[in-house]
């Protein structure tokens, strides 16, 4: 029997969004995302970062923990519908809706 994909649901796509948005906030390629993931020890290419983020590829929970950190927003950040950031600290954002 085959098997077919989980779809990517409006969190996923969202998340997808959301991800790609602070990424180009932050003026980063993904490639250097990928590498920020893989130095706080969730190892991710920039070819799995692209999937994401053009909704080809599901973000794991593990992923998305990863990619927030490194973009310096909570998790929960990355499913909010709309960005708004404010400085938390030095450098970093936070990010409401």
């Amino acid at each position: 029997m085959a098997t077919r994909p989980v779809e990517i649901g409006p969190a996923g796509i969202q998340a997808a969004l959301n991800i790609e948005r602070l990424r180009l906030a932050h003026g980063l390629t993904q490639h250097q995302l990928a590498e920020r993931c893989t130095t706080l020890g969730r190892p991710l290419t920039n070819t799995a970062l692209s999937r994401t983020e053009r909704t080809r590829r599901r973000c794991d929970i593990d992923d998305l923990v990863a990619i927030a950190t490194a973009l310096g927003v909570v998790p929960s950040a990355l499913l909010e519908s709309c960005l708004v950031a404010t400085p938390v600290a030095a450098g970093a954002l936070r990010v409401r809706g």
